[in-house]
């Protein structure tokens, strides 16, 4: 036997002992980057926003509040009072892109952090976790395609919730269009169910987009190629989406490394183009329940400052 093999040499002992100290410093640094995720990052609630020159000329600005992806659980009180500090940014609108509950009994929670945004103009449609009570997963399920949800899996009190929303005003835009009067400016908004579980069905809304509108706003919860494309080819200027939760873990500085749907991954979070429509994805403000972490990607909503075309060069 060399003195390379023999673990009794001195070399041998100080090679092990350098593999050691690898081993544990990865350790610690895999323990620090889990707890930063799913202690502080995952708490770091923040705002994005952004100006968008969507509106028709001479048409005043609007403030857009797009809300997503809250996951909302009864327990979570410092997610109840950042959505309820959101009436301090002073939104004109507000939209929904589902994703807003985790549990059941989440929905008298929910609208007590909602709160005075209930008063202002706004409409929401359903996510995928808005119908199905949240079950654990492999995290590899990401990466594969897409199943339907198991007929035996719990329900989830949609009917309740959307009706509590629609009972404050707030407009169920699951497959429906409507022209929302926002504080004197004509807003068109048009809706589709989730396609994520394949419940979108764009036909209910297909047609031009309310030309006597000064903007015309798509929402939807998952950001599907194929509904995006509907979206754009009838003349929506802006649309909204969630689900993607930005990737939730991403390369710092990079793209998301997963999106959960078929959007590319540099879209995952954030203002893109969409043939000639604009988009933004929200990053959303929670986590589900077995996977509440984020690593690179802050918990957010969106405030978007909607001003006319000919307002920007």
């Amino acid at each position: 036997m060399s003195e390379n093999q023999d673990p009794t040499t001195p070399r041998a002992r100080r090679a092990a002992g350098t593999a050691a100290r690898v081993l544990l410093s990865g350790g610690a640094m895999g323990a620090a980057a889990l707890f930063y995720g799913s202690v502080v990052e995952r708490n770091a609630f923040t705002v994005r926003r952004a100006t968008l020159p969507v509106l028709d000329a001479s048409t005043p600005a609007l403030r857009l509040l797009h809300i997503s992806d809250l996951h909302l659980l009864p327990g979570q009180r410092r997610k109840q009072a950042f959505v309820r500090s959101l009436a301090d940014l002073r939104p004109d609108i507000v939209l929904n892109t589902g994703d807003t509950l985790s549990s059941p009994r989440g929905i008298p929670a929910l609208m007590s952090a909602l709160g005075p945004l209930l008063e202002l103009p706004g409409g929401f449609v359903p996510g995928n976790n808005d119908y199905y009570v949240p079950q654990f997963k492999t995290p590899l399920s990401y990466f594969l395609p897409n199943r339907p949800q198991p007929a035996t899996q719990p329900r989830m009190p949609w009917a309740e919730l959307s009706g509590a929303m629609a009972s404050k005003g707030w407009i169920d835009l699951t497959h429906a269009r409507a022209l929302l009067d926002v504080g004197g400016v004509r807003v068109a908004v048009a809706g589709t169910d989730d396609a994520h579980l394949r419940r979108a069905r764009y036909e209910r809304i297909a047609g031009a987009a309310d030309t006597s509108a000064a903007v015309r706003i798509a929402v939807t919860h998952s950001p599907e190629p194929y509904v995006l494309d509907r979206f754009a080819a009838d003349g929506y200027d802006l649309a909204l989406a969630g689900h993607t939760h930005g990737g939730q873990v991403r390369v710092p500085l990079g793209p998301a490394i997963v999106t959960n749907c078929g959007l590319d991954v540099w879209r995952a979070r954030g203002l893109s183009d969409w043939k000639g429509m604009a988009l933004n994805v929200s990053a959303g403000v929670g986590t589900g329940p077995f996977a509440p972490i984020r690593i690179a990607c802050r918990p957010e909503v969106s405030l978007l400052t909607l001003v006319p075309r000919n307002s920007v060069a």
